[in-house]
């Protein structure tokens, strides 16, 4: 099954092209043999002026992207297999790169995430460099401290000690081209310092019909260690942050994804201020429009985004939007889709009203809408105590208590209960249960559950293959997740 998983034809068409002129210059005489001597010189320049444009670009961000060694528990394997009753601590290794020379680095969240130590690798020494030229702290490892999490759109930002280290501007003008040439710099399976070219085979592609985050998509080789690393132009412009493939094997078929720039610079300046990323929201929902949905409203355009809700309460409704409208822009950016939509909402400032212009039947309208601020409580349970000694090893999920300061971090009722699941952890799953972070496990069948220990005691007494059902509440509702111990 294809899966999204964390994680070129130029140079050999134009040696191609070379080759071929080459060979039919060379089926004539005299004349012949003197184009062939003035023409061969231009295909080689052509080529040497590409490599030299690479290894520009690769010496100007490389000595900004660092490996990053993530240490962990997880379930042991012997000979393959999972055993389930032995815990070891594991090793994750992504990229990551140096947004500020004194010591901030953009990373994805996955890569760091249940991490009890993380340690950063700076980039060796740059060859053919004299050693007064190189970075003082080149090829050091280094303790990071996580500043800042945001874990929907997958990015964290990490911290180590250290001054005047190489690091790459983040820009979000820098306009991304389909078809361009781009490189992707990281540790891919840890060989650290790689790098693959490839072109960007979309500007906005959703890989996930049920995640309206868009990526810019690449066929540059990405691999499992690659997460975190830079995706760059031939400029060394930071055009995006690797983030997943899609793969049936799980290694690189050409279908790479990378955070946007401008989300990436959105999310750095608000995890470096706040440590979280604040959102908002204007009590309004969106949908795509299909042309069966436009037909049967009757709508003046078959595609686009529409409003498909309006909240009671919602400044939108306040505003005048109603549902039936058809987005045309926000903040005098045009909206095509949901996803446009989606970062057009997520980039506006919090401090700002939003303008959004609409299309009512064939009359255009523009609102300005004051919007709600918030940040992802999950965001924040980083934070609880004793993370790390709430493993429930059989589902493979760090939890902790549902307690007074858990509770007002997820807006949860003073009469709910149970166990509240932070985050999954590293290494091999025993069972897909199916729990997400952020799941409130109340009950499993009739035992209302009350603490982590309560949990982890009840779990002892379940034997292999035994069937398991858990009440959980996730966004408010309740519902049953069911499976079978291995």
């Amino acid at each position: 099954m294809t899966k999204l998983r964390f994680i070129t034809s130029s140079v050999v068409c134009l040696f191609l092209a070379a080759t071929a002129d080459a060979q039919t210059n060379l089926t004539h005489h005299s004349d012949a043999e003197a184009v062939v001597r003035t023409e061969a010189p231009t295909s080689s320049n052509i080529l040497r002026e590409l490599d030299s444009s690479v290894e520009r670009v690769v010496n100007k961000v490389s000595p900004a992207v660092v490996q990053i060694v993530v240490a962990g528990y997880g379930l042991a394997e012997n000979h393959g297999q999972t055993d389930t009753a032995t815990i070891v601590r594991q090793r994750a290794i992504g990229a990551g790169i140096i947004v500020d020379p004194d010591g901030y680095i953009i990373t994805n969240a996955h890569v760091v995430e249940g991490a009890q130590r993380i340690r950063v690798i700076l980039p060796p020494p740059l060859a053919d460099s004299s050693l007064d030229s190189q970075p003082i702290h080149a090829g050091q490892i280094m303790d990071a401290k996580l500043l800042g999490i945001h874990k929907e759109v997958d990015l964290a930002l990490l911290k180590i000690e250290a001054t005047n280290l190489p690091s790459v501007h983040l820009r979000d003008n820098v306009r991304v081209r389909q078809g361009e040439l781009v490189l992707a710099i990281g540790s891919p399976e840890g060989l650290r310092d790689s790098v693959t070219m490839g072109v960007v085979s979309s500007v906005a592609r959703q890989p996930d019909p049920d995640n309206p985050m868009v990526y810019i998509q690449t066929d540059a080789a990405l691999n499992p260690g690659n997460s975190g690393g830079p995706l760059v132009d031939v400029d060394g412009n930071v055009v995006g942050i690797n983030t997943l493939i899609l793969s049936k094997g799980g290694g690189s078929e050409g279908l790479g994804f990378a955070i946007p720039a401008e989300i990436v610079n959105f999310d750095y300046q608000r995890l470096r201020k706040y440590g979280r990323v604040q959102r908002v929201a204007i009590g309004a929902k969106v949908q795509n429009i299909t042309p069966t949905l436009a037909a049967g409203l009757g709508l003046a355009r078959s595609w686009g985004a529409i409003i498909s809700n309006i909240n009671t309460d919602g400044q939108a409704g306040a505003a005048g939007l109603q549902i039936g409208d058809i987005v045309l822009a926000i903040d005098d950016r045009q909206i095509a889709d949901l996803p446009e939509f989606v970062a057009a909402l997520y980039l506006h400032h919090s401090d700002q009203i939003l303008k959004i212009d609409v299309l009512r039947g064939t009359v255009a309208k523009t609102f300005k809408i004051p919007v709600t601020v918030y940040h992802d409580s999950m965001d924040d349970l980083s934070d609880a105590p004793d993370v790390q000694k709430n493993l429930i090893w059989q589902f493979s999920v760090f939890a902790t208590d549902l307690n007074e300061q858990i509770k007002s971090l997820m807006h949860a009722d003073d009469g709910d209960s149970g166990v509240v699941v932070i985050a999954q952890a590293g290494g091999p799953r025993t069972v897909d249960t199916g729990l997400q972070p952020g799941d409130i496990i109340c009950a499993i069948a009739h035992t209302p559950l009350h603490s982590v220990s309560q949990l982890q005691e009840m779990l002892g007494t379940i034997k292999s293959g035994e069937p398991i059902v858990l009440q959980i509440q996730r966004a408010g509702k309740f519902q049953y997740l069911a499976f079978e111990m291995d």
